[in-house]
């Protein structure tokens, strides 16, 4: 059992529940944000889920980034292929 990541210090978990079960609703909740069509969301799902994320992805036509990653978990950014990347202005040091 673990926690499953709703939005920023909001989590949930199943205590009578299977390790699938808490994998299903993660991806469950990911393909409800992906099918709501938004430009950019982030999550923070289970490492032995990111499989299924990646074929969701594709699926829905986002893009994904990876971030920060624990053995447990890894921190995910979608972007809509529709969306256009942000450009950011960089100083040089020179």
């Amino acid at each position: 059992m673990h926690h499953i990541h709703l939005a920023e210090g909001m989590r949930l978990r199943f205590p009578e529940r299977s390790a699938d079960f808490d994998q299903g609703v993660e991806i469950g909740i990911v393909a409800a944000l992906m099918s709501q069509d938004p430009a950019e969301f982030s999550r923070r799902i289970s490492s032995a889920n990111l499989g299924q994320v990646r074929a969701l992805v594709e699926q829905f036509g986002y893009r994904l980034v990876e971030g920060a990653a624990t053995e447990e978990f890894v921190e995910l950014t979608f972007y809509s292929r529709t969306a256009r990347p942000r450009l950011r202005v960089v100083h040089s040091g020179a």
